[in-house]
């Protein structure tokens, strides 16, 4: 009686070191997640962080983002900026930063009317037909007498494109530059 009352009591306090392990290894695997979940958290918080602090610093010293130069958004040429508001101005980008952009040298296009002949049987008709084209606007010529050049807030700026100096935009800017001066010289030797 005596061994099968032994033989119990070590079942008994094997069953309990068992449950005692399993319980460990449950505490184990639970703190092993917490660990690594933790770190997990820390790294993205880290993450989070240094990227506020790289948007934060780069808006106060001017720094961009890597692989993109100012460079790249202005130079000697033409340069044609969209406007989320629609508008298209040509002209030169003198300088640009975070926050604005400024051009000079500015022309736009113009819708113009044109009114098309009038036949015979056309000239019964109320409205006239009209023919639309584009004309390029030189900026200052307006009524209110605006300087030719433009601070643009960067954020109203869809893209720019550097044009060609074989486009037809840059030939009508020079055709246009050279009239000016033809006038000029005609106006001098009166």
């Amino acid at each position: 009686m005596i061994d099968y009352k032994k033989k119990r009591r070590i079942a008994s306090e094997e069953v309990a070191n068992d449950q005692i392990d399993f319980q460990s290894e449950g505490q184990s695997e639970k703190s092993e997640r917490k660990f690594i979940i933790t770190h997990w958290l820390i790294a993205v918080a880290t993450v989070i962080i240094l990227a506020g602090v790289y948007i934060t610093l780069g808006q106060y010293s001017g720094m961009s983002l890597p692989g993109v130069s100012k460079s790249n958004i202005y130079g000697s040429g033409w340069q044609a900026v969209f406007l989320s508001n629609g508008q298209v101005y040509f002209g030169k980008i003198v300088s640009a930063d975070d926050k604005r952009l400024i051009l000079t040298n500015i022309y736009y296009l113009q819708v113009v009317d044109k009114p098309l002949q009038r036949t015979q049987e056309g000239a019964d008709t109320a409205a006239a037909q009209a023919q639309q084209s584009l004309t390029l606007v030189k900026l200052g010529n307006e009524l209110h007498g605006p300087v030719d050049q433009m601070i643009i807030n960067v954020s109203q700026v869809m893209l720019t494109e550097k044009l060609k100096e074989d486009s037809q935009v840059v030939k009508t800017i020079a055709d246009y530059v050279k009239q000016q001066a033809d006038t000029a010289k005609a106006a001098a030797k009166k």
